[in-house]
């Protein structure tokens, strides 16, 4: 996890739920603040091969890459990874940097898809810097 992520309040309350949660599903600590969404397989209205193919904004805001990263099209500011719309990287690049991470980034691939991997990459790649 990149370091600083959560701070001041957030942190403690995170620190607490760890401390009397860890592996107990009924410990009593309930969150004050909704999680954000987990990674789904929300899809456009396109299919590819006879499967709906996974929406790259959606996945964006799902896997919780606006938390880190700057991307205008995504209404994220993050300032923990590299500004997207700065960097302006090829649909390879992001696809790589999903699958296997970087500095502070974690892999996602095993908690997305290949077509997710995808789908986000192809959007960052057509949205940064625009």
């Amino acid at each position: 996890m990149p370091a600083n992520l959560y701070r001041g309040q957030d942190a403690r309350d995170i620190a607490i739920y760890v401390g009397k949660c860890a592996g107990n599903p009924n410990c009593g600590v309930t969150a004050t603040k909704s999680a954000p969404a987990r990674p789904t397989a929300t899809t456009t209205t396109g299919t590819t091969g006879g499967t709906a193919a996974p929406d790259g904004k959606q996945v964006f805001a799902s896997a919780g890459c606006g938390g880190c990263h700057t991307l205008k099209d995504a209404g994220s500011s993050g300032n923990v990874g590299p500004n997207l719309d700065q960097l302006k990287p090829s649909k390879d690049t992001v696809a790589h940097q999903v699958e296997v991470g970087g500095g502070a980034m974690p892999a996602f691939k095993g908690q997305l898809t290949n077509a997710q991997i995808q789908a986000v990459a192809a959007y960052v790649s057509s949205v940064a810097g625009k």
